[in-house]
């Protein structure tokens, strides 16, 4: 009799597991009662609610059972939503069809579930009455709803915490920690007296660094490219910089810095890191297409780890031109090699030599390039570098042709506090390049500079609006015009300056009807980037460019522009870019309209 009760119990368990998934919940209806739809708190239960999540109209079809689950599950997440916002005396009551969610079988769930509903007392509001905590270390920033007659908010008390152990490890104090709490309910007040203790622990100094996980690179390779100051007080924020010295490498696929439960010898914290290595090579493809400018393919090959101290070596080879109208094809080839931590932590060296053939509407050159230098990381956010280079070239323009070497100094410091790089929404960026060269052979010394800078700024939430503007400046001092490397001067017009306008279509016309680059150079840009969809975006653009054959802008040159709309499609590596333009201004094109294709917005 046992064993055919068993059955039983197995075949109506599969019966109701079957039954109960065979219904969708996308007819089930969502109701919160008892809280104004039109208040605050009213948005915030829904946001917090699966329920909500399950029966909203965009999402997929719920099973009944999956409508259990989240039913059941929100008794605890709208609880914790109405204590994060000061309601300590709630009800709470969630019915399926009329019955308490709570007193559902997960595995016998109903066919179907027409009405859900969230009944919500959420009772008197406390407010802090004393809000105390202690002792802080100096500099401390505590939340400001942490104060008598801010809302006794749970988040706002776990914050206090947390910026108050914050404070102690910010000068030393690793082990910081809650010591006591005291909280009392005063309910005739409707108050929440809440008095914390800290415990700070002794100041404590960096101990050993230990490496586990490396295989390939070398553990005091490890220890170089952390740069964690052993000997020196704790600081958080260099545990955070370790951290990401050695993500930065390329050579680890997961990085992390875990500090040990107890304390070391002499007031020392030992930390460990466990890194795991990324597959040492790695290649990739690119494709870009422009209607003027043909088709732009690249190709990589790259090695992470060549000798074992996280070096990079990456072998690049790129045509484009392919099928375009602007000249002929243009191919370079190149080899970068890295090296992490060279001078300290954060300076690397690089070597690169570049072979690059460049035949263009005003002209055709053929140059190396062999540099050598350092990058100085100042943090995530600032980079500069400098190097020392030699470049031999042969150019041909409506000058003639020209065989020069260059001895070369390129210096440059970026700035990118954009939010994401292939699609910002907010933030800045800036990069300053200087290269003087001394002519060796076939030119004349000078400066070449470019400076481009770009603000984002976004608007709204429903619908976001980015407004995204983009200048560019760049000038050429010390060689005369007929003198100056030809591919050292500046163009305008084509996907990286002005669309709509022809690839370099404006330079600096010769009373021979040639055209040449010039010295000096402008560029404008301006889009409004609006999401029509979480997937979908349009763009409105205007961009404008000039040239002058002045060493530094006066205004004797010519100004052109155009304009136009995009289209973006949001992917997960950045937007799918399809932009149409027109010119606006400047001598007449043949051309009606511009196509370019991408990925990443235009800048």
């Amino acid at each position: 009799m046992r064993r055919a009760g068993n059955h039983t119990s197995a075949l109506s368990l599969a019966i109701g597991l079957l039954l109960g998934g065979a219904g969708l919940g996308a007819a089930a209806q969502l109701s919160i009662t008892g809280v104004s739809e039109d208040s605050d708190l009213y948005d915030t239960l829904r946001r917090g609610s699966l329920l909500a999540e399950q029966t909203d109209e965009d999402a997929e079809p719920a099973t009944p059972q999956e409508l259990v689950a989240a039913a059941q599950a929100d008794y605890a997440r709208l609880l914790a939503v109405l204590y994060d916002n000061g309601y300590f005396g709630p009800t709470l009551k969630i019915t399926l069809d009329g019955v308490d969610a709570a007193a559902i079988p997960p595995v016998r769930p109903p066919r179907n579930v027409a009405q859900a509903v969230i009944r919500v007392d959420p009772g008197p509001k406390f407010r802090f009455g004393t809000a105390r905590i202690a002792p802080l270390a100096p500099e401390t920033e505590l939340p400001d709803g942490f104060a008598s007659g801010q809302t006794a908010s749970l988040g706002v008390l776990k914050e206090t915490v947390a910026s108050g152990i914050a404070g102690w490890r910010a000068v030393g104090h690793a082990k910081a920690e809650l010591a006591d709490q005291d909280l009392v309910a005063r309910h005739k007040e409707r108050q929440i007296d809440a008095d914390l203790r800290l415990a700070p622990g002794p100041r404590l100094r960096f101990g050993a660094l230990a490496i586990t996980g490396n295989e390939d690179v070398r553990t005091e390779r490890v220890r170089e490219i952390a740069g964690l100051p052993v000997g020196e007080v704790f600081d958080p924020e260099e545990v955070e910089l370790a951290t990401e010295r050695l993500r930065r490498t390329g050579a680890f696929d997961a990085v992390a810095l875990t500090e040990a439960d107890d304390i070391g010898p002499d007031a020392t914290l030992p930390i460990t890191a466990r890194v795991v290595e990324a597959p040492k090579r790695r290649i990739g493809f690119g494709a870009e297409l422009s209607s003027l400018e043909g088709l732009r393919l690249s190709t990589f090959w790259l090695h992470r780890n060549l000798m074992g101290g996280a070096e990079r070596l990456r072998l690049s080879a790129e045509v484009e031109g392919i099928g375009g109208n602007s000249g002929g094809e243009d191919y370079r080839l190149s080899a970068r090699f890295e090296r992490p931590a060279t001078f300290n932590a954060d300076t690397d060296f690089y070597a690169l030599a570049k072979l690059e053939q460049l035949d263009e509407v005003n002209f055709f050159s053929r140059q190396l390039d062999l540099e050598a230098g350092i990058t100085r990381i100042a943090n995530q956010q600032r980079r500069y570098t400098a190097g020392l280079g030699i470049r031999a070239a042969e150019t041909r323009d409506a000058f003639g042709t020209q065989r020069y070497t260059l001895l070369t100094l390129p210096l440059s410091a970026e700035f990118d506090y954009r939010d994401k790089d292939l699609d910002a929404k907010e933030g800045y960026y800036a990069k300053a390049s200087l290269t003087p060269f001394a002519a060796i052979s076939g030119s004349q010394s000078g400066l070449r500079t470019l400076f481009d800078t770009r603000y984002y700024h976004t608007f709204g939430t429903e619908r976001p609006v980015t407004l995204a503007f983009r200048g560019q400046l760049g000038a050429l001092a010390g060689p005369d015009l007929d003198q100056a490397p030809a591919d050292y001067l500046f163009y305008s017009g084509g996907g990286g300056t002005v669309r709509g306008q022809p690839y370099q279509s404006l330079g600096v016309d010769l009373p021979s009807g040639d055209t040449v680059g010039g010295r000096s150079f402008v560029g404008l840009s301006a889009e409004a980037r609006v999401s029509v969809t979480e997937k979908i975006g349009v763009v409105g653009f205007a961009d404008a460019g000039y040239i002058g054959s002045e060493e530094f802008y006066d205004g004797s040159g010519t100004w052109h522009s155009g304009a136009g709309l995009g289209l973006r499609y949001a992917t997960g590596i950045g937007p799918i870019r399809v932009d149409v333009a027109v010119p606006t201004s400047g001598p007449e094109v043949d051309d009606d309209f511009q196509v370019y294709i991408g990925i990443g917005q235009s800048f």
